[in-house]
């Protein structure tokens, strides 16, 4: 049995909100929720905590991407934005804002289902992205503090590199820590005692 989407959608319009909540309930096992004042819209996102937000929109305006960028969570779900017309800069902004897509022409009902997997995967893989980046940096400046907590030891104990990384690593392994962690905690030693 498929889990249920908690849908967000944002539609002024009450025919069309039907229309694209009929729409989903055919393509999707949905759970859809429909909000037609944006004002306070991040705020009422937040509030219901869906899995992807729909938003139908004629013309957004600057001030409707900055609205946005606080209500999509670029972090926490993906956005679809379904659009009238093209406005010079506006799918890039939707992008920086954390749209994961920008639909020009509208909402077509027989669409939702395909730019809403198109949303969602667009948005697994950005996420996936941040998540492997995040690592990458936090790899990078442990490796930075290792590599002075060597130094230290180096000029210390007047060892050769591989003798200081054995040290660290056993007195690693004898306190149950991890390297960067010992190494953290002796260059920080090192620091508050000059």
């Amino acid at each position: 049995m498929e889990n249920s989407l908690k849908v967000v959608v944002v539609e002024q319009d009450r025919d069309r909100a039907i229309a694209i909540v009929d729409a989903l309930n055919d393509a999707c096992a949905c759970d859809v929720l429909v909000i037609g004042d944006a004002s306070a819209l991040a705020r009422q996102i937040a509030a219901h905590q869906p899995d992807i937000v729909l938003i139908d929109i004629d013309n957004p305006t600057r001030d409707m991407m900055e609205e946005m960028t606080l209500a999509s969570g670029p972090l926490e779900r993906p956005v679809a934005m379904f659009v009238s017309g093209n406005a010079d800069g506006l799918a890039e902004a939707a992008v920086e804002a954390g749209v994961s897509a920008y639909v020009v022409d509208g909402l077509e009902p027989g669409r939702l289902k395909p730019v809403m997997d198109t949303a969602i995967a667009r948005f697994s893989m950005v996420r996936q992205m941040r998540e492997e980046l995040a690592e990458t940096r936090r790899a990078l400046e442990e490796r930075k503090v290792i590599d002075r907590a060597k130094g230290l030891l180096m000029k210390a104990k007047g060892i050769d590199e591989e003798a200081a990384y054995a040290l660290l690593r056993k007195t690693a392994m004898n306190q149950g820590r991890r390297v960067a962690d010992v190494a953290e905690a002796l260059v920080t030693a090192a620091g508050l005692l000059g």
